[in-house]
């Protein structure tokens, strides 16, 4: 399981996220859409495109940039589209019953 909190708030967590190059991309359904908002940010990667970008409100603490997701990969990256990664420093993962704080 692959969770990410804010203050304590869960606001993703699955068991079928997919890794790519070192982040978890989680499924759409897994993240919880009420603790967030559109940004006006966007990035290009070569080889999965345009990426989109979330700002998180979470208990009134705000947080820019948060996450961010393709809607609509080039062909290598369809596997994550809509899939939502967040920075690794917001992260917690559970492995072998540790866990990490943000």
């Amino acid at each position: 399981m692959v969770k990410v909190t804010v203050g304590g708030t869960v606001v993703a967590d699955s068991d079928n996220t997919v890794v790519v190059e070192g982040n978890h991309y989680f499924p759409p359904e897994s993240v919880k859409k009420e603790y967030f908002s559109d940004s006006a940010t966007s990035t290009v990667c070569p080889w999965k495109g345009l990426a989109a970008y979330y700002n998180g409100n979470v208990n009134g603490t705000e947080i820019s940039d948060i996450a961010w997701y393709y809607p609509e990969p080039k062909e290598k990256a369809k596997n994550i589209e809509n899939y939502v990664a967040f920075y690794k420093v917001r992260q917690i993962l559970n492995k072998m019953g540790i866990t990490y704080p943000c």
